[in-house]
């Protein structure tokens, strides 16, 4: 299910689409209640999902990659009081700019919440933050009621991985579960924006141009800057 773009970054995704098994979400669902890991697509890779505020399955993913702890586990988020709260907003332009691109592949780092685990940020100061476009990591994490991890489903500095088969032969073992619904991955990065200063950084190249995104962004904050300087 591809969803319309921009959206309204408020409105969750509660219901999957028609016809695919619900036992399989289910089942998902309850291993992320219970503090599990979940194996799943998203519109880029397929990733590893958690309760981002569980610590004990952060660690499992930590252990299930061998990804050291200084490296920080991106969030996905279903809507904008998910971003709310991991994140903290501070212009009207981030919030625009989230609008214009998600659902989709771009990445943005923002001020963490002070209460957010230090496992998802790394130790930082900052947290990345995405709301994909696809049903799956929107459903689960709406239906959670939290955000949860999206880090890909790989070890540490081993190829993405695709498709489900590739998960299950090198993560079956170490998973909950491996969600095969819906469409495949795009097989594309997410491109990886620094918000936290008062211009966008590029941290990674991925799916959406980097042009694209800094030129929204300039007509964002120039339309924030206009309207905070009207008045009389």
């Amino acid at each position: 299910m591809t969803l319309p773009n921009p959206i309204n970054v408020d409105s969750p995704v509660s219901v999957p689409p028609q016809g695919h098994e619900s036992s399989e979400l289910g089942a998902a669902l309850t291993f992320l209640l219970e503090g599990g890991v979940v194996a799943l697509p998203t519109d880029t890779l397929f990733g590893l999902a958690a309760d981002v505020t569980n610590e004990r399955a952060l660690e499992r993913i930590f252990d299930i990659k061998g990804r050291p702890p200084e490296m920080a586990l991106p969030v996905l988020v279903a809507n904008w009081h998910q971003v709310r709260d991991v994140a903290r907003v501070e212009s009207t332009a981030a919030r625009k700019l989230a609008s214009k691109f998600w659902p989709g592949s771009l990445t943005l780092v923002l001020p963490r919440q002070p209460n957010l685990s230090t496992l998802v940020t790394g130790g930082r100061e900052s947290v990345a933050v995405r709301m994909p476009d696809h049903w799956v990591p929107l459903w689960l994490s709406s239906q959670l009621g939290r955000p949860i991890t999206g880090t890909s489903a790989n070890r540490s500095g081993q190829p993405d991985l695709k498709t489900s088969k590739e998960v299950n032969d090198l993560l079956g073992d170490a998973v909950d579960t491996i969600i095969a619904a819906g469409p495949a991955p795009l097989g594309l990065q997410s491109t990886i924006v620094d918000l936290t200063g008062p211009i966008p950084v590029l941290l990674r190249d991925g799916a959406i141009p980097f042009a694209q995104v800094s030129q929204a962004w300039e007509e964002l904050a120039g339309l924030q800057a206009e309207t905070k300087g009207t008045g009389g």
